[in-house]
């Protein structure tokens, strides 16, 4: 499963296996949006982002919070467009195996 559970990644592979599903999640909804007939005005934002995705998971270990910022860019800017739900959810659930930002404390 995670290696943030205890497990280790499959043999013959040193990659984190959290960095494999956001790698492979990126990359569908990318075909997908690259397929999507119809123009939408923030495409560019997400175009931009979802390659940003794909750079942070080539390098492996990505940031937690850079992470998640792009989520909430690619899902505000796709998030109408019903035909992306499924991929877009399929990112979602990508990043969050990355777990929680450490929480701000309140001064």
């Amino acid at each position: 499963m995670l290696r943030s559970l205890g497990q280790r990644p499959v043999t013959g592979s040193d990659e984190d296996p959290r960095v494999t599903e956001l790698r492979t999640a990126v990359a569908r909804l990318r075909r997908e949006l690259a397929v999507h007939p119809v123009e939408f005005p923030d495409r560019g934002i997400a175009e931009d982002e979802l390659a940003s995705l794909a750079a942070m998971a080539a390098g492996g270990v990505p940031e937690i919070p850079r992470l998640r910022r792009s989520l909430l860019l690619v899902a505000g800017a796709i998030g109408s467009v019903s035909a992306l739900a499924t991929r877009l959810a399929d990112v979602r659930s990508a990043v969050e195996l990355f777990g929680e930002p450490p929480h701000r404390t309140r001064r």
